[in-house]
């Protein structure tokens, strides 16, 4: 392993993409996202790579759907305005089964919002933002060293399957320094594209990229395509930590820096005699329902507390996976801001003495 680099998260993202291959770069500046411009403008020159600021976020995408459909490993990056505006890029490029790499960096909505961290584009992200029946892969990281790898692996996932895969963050991670340990060999899959357009030579028929469908049969097939890749990822991909959580008797579910408050919640609510566990989805989809499940389902459990910084959006697919098994109940915060350790233990507190 290398030498451990202070880096802030949106470098880090950056640095990662670039050692996982990433040679074609389109975004769109927009904070709190926008130190990841910044350093592809300086490094892709250095690695004979291709940084484009577009016109538009509407622009980005449609460039990297055109870089994708060359076979090449691409990247685009915003924050969550600019990302309602480029979902419509990302049906397109799962209608035409495109790997491609997608960062959210989150700040505070609706609207124009605020730079400050959210959590409020959950549902955006898991549950396809764009038209039809489609999914993303959302890896969710809760430090700047996660940033990395999981950005290095985000790549692996979207060549694995033909799929786009999102690194959903917040202003807090993009923004924050921590120490990264790079690896000294990125372990990146090499993937046949012979479904790419990189020009026949006329060795071979002619490879077309598309997601038009006039007959409604041929379009029933690739959907039907895409369900079956959709629930292969399912069944391979689920990622969680789970912390603490045998004998506990309040599980916590969180993801990103909420996750991280919550961790040091448990050690305060241990010194007051109360065994708190958390269980942390890594993958946001697919959603680790079985990781959820098994922590509830223990005897001592009695009640789920979901942490997030929004109106309470995950928690939807925490209550799913619980199935009434246990009373789930929600804490969050809006606008920027994050809950506090204490506010968190206070409602454990109520809801171990329920």
């Amino acid at each position: 392993m290398s030498n451990r680099v202070l880096m802030k998260g949106n470098e880090a993202i950056a640095e990662a993409a670039i050692r996982a291959g990433c040679r074609h770069y389109f975004g769109y500046p927009i904070t709190p996202q926008t130190e990841i411009m910044h350093y592809m403008a300086l490094r892709m020159p250095e690695v004979d790579g291709v940084m484009v600021q577009a016109e538009s976020e509407v622009a980005a995408i449609n460039m990297v759907y055109g870089a994708a459909a060359a076979g090449a490993r691409v990247m685009t990056t915003s924050s969550s305005p600019g990302i309602s505006l480029k979902q419509e890029g990302f049906s397109y490029i799962a209608g035409a089964e495109l790997p491609a790499v997608v960062v959210n960096i989150v700040r505070a909505g609706p609207g124009l919002g605020g730079i400050l961290p959210a959590q409020g584009d959950y549902f955006q992200a898991t549950k396809g933002g764009g038209h039809g029946d489609y999914r993303n892969v959302v890896l969710a990281p809760a430090s700047v060293q996660e940033l990395y790898e999981l950005t290095v692996e985000a790549f692996n996932i979207a060549d694995r399957y033909r799929v786009l895969t999102m690194i959903l963050g917040d202003g807090t991670l993009g923004q924050m320094m921590e120490p990264v340990l790079f690896r000294d060999e990125e372990p990146v899959e090499t993937c046949e594209k012979s479904w790419a357009t990189t020009g026949t030579r006329g060795r071979r028929e002619h490879n077309t990229i598309q997601s038009i469908y006039i007959e409604a049969d041929a379009l029933e097939r690739l959907n039907n395509t895409l369900q079956a890749k959709y629930r292969l990822i399912a069944q391979r991909e689920v990622r969680a930590e789970t912390v603490n959580c045998e004998g506990a008797e309040i599980i916590l579910t969180a993801f990103g820096t909420c996750s991280r408050i919550c961790k040091n919640v448990i050690r305060q609510a241990a010194q007051i005699g109360i065994k708190v566990g958390l269980v942390r989805p890594i993958t946001l989809w697919p959603f680790p329902d079985r990781a959820v499940a098994a922590a509830a389902a223990q005897p001592s459990v009695k009640a789920l507390l979901d942490i997030e910084l929004n109106a309470g959006q995950m928690v939807e697919d925490v209550r799913l996976a619980v199935n009434g098994i246990r009373p789930v109940h929600f804490y969050g915060r809006t606008g920027g801001n994050l809950p506090t350790q204490q506010e968190i233990l206070d409602q454990i507190q109520v809801l171990a003495r329920s």
